[in-house]
């Protein structure tokens, strides 16, 4: 797959360099500024890796005006499974945090997505636009149906956290039938605040935007958060179902959008 826009190129990481470019994006943002870590994490060489990027697909965007190698070019990154690829591995990364046995046992076509990032210099601009452009027609090219995967809030601290949680189990949660569930040794509960007391400005104002974005898409979260002491984040597991997107939603996550 490759889209090219403006000074923006979409492609699939072809080679090992493609994966340590988007390897290196993610130390940036990941290691760098958020504080994470983790077993495979190359300090050396700033790369943020591990076991399963092998089996996966990596949607990298470039910005081809920032030099001539691709660690230089690449400004975004989207990490793929489909449910066809899982068997390499023999599980999702999201197994690793929740329990998503209905989704496997739904009988859909199934996307995981990880490992979302945009350089520093390109928040706030068009570049996730193009970056969802190319989530587009890969779910489109492959006849995807639900789309699942972790997405974070920076931080560890549940009680600075509890508004948000709260407010997207209350307004969010996903039907049971897409309803994932934290691993109990790790189910941290999101109801944390009734619903007529939280403030629900104040706690959509500190959703992360990745996360506001899904939302405005029609997606939904499982039940409970994971809290990722290594990777200093406290995780949700996001759930977006194309069925069940309205017209407006579809025109935004289609094919020529």
């Amino acid at each position: 797959m490759l889209r090219q826009t403006e000074n923006f190129t979409l492609k699939l990481a072809e080679t090992e360099a493609d994966i340590q470019a988007a390897q290196h994006l993610r130390y940036e943002v990941f290691v760098a500024e958020l504080g994470s870590t983790g077993a495979l994490v190359d300090h050396e060489a700033r790369l943020e890796k591990d076991a399963f990027d092998p089996f996966y697909d990596h949607l990298m965007l470039l910005d081809e005006d920032r030099g001539d190698a691709t660690r230089d070019k690449i400004v975004g990154v989207y990490r793929l499974l489909r449910d066809d690829q899982m068997p390499k591995i023999g599980k999702y990364y999201t197994e690793g945090e929740y329990d998503v046995t209905v989704l496997k046992e739904s009988g859909r076509k199934l996307l995981e997505l990880g490992r979302s990032c945009l350089h520093a210099d390109y928040r706030g601009g068009s570049a996730m636009y193009h970056l969802w452009n190319g989530l587009a027609d890969y779910v489109a090219d492959h006849g995807i149906e639900v789309l699942f995967g972790t997405a974070s809030f920076h931080g560890t601290d549940v009680e600075a956290l509890s508004e948000s949680l709260a407010l997207l189990h209350h307004r969010h949660l996903a039907p049971p039938e897409l309803r994932v569930r934290a691993l109990d040794d790790y189910f941290q509960a999101m109801d944390l605040h009734a619903e007529a007391d939280i403030n629900r400005v104040a706690a959509m104002r500190a959703v992360p935007a990745l996360i506001k974005g899904y939302l405005r898409l029609g997606g939904y979260v499982g039940e409970g958060a994971f809290v990722d002491k290594p990777f200093n984040t406290t995780d949700v597991c996001l759930i977006m179902d194309t069925e069940r997107m309205n017209a407006t939603q579809r025109a935004i996550y289609t094919r020529g959008s």
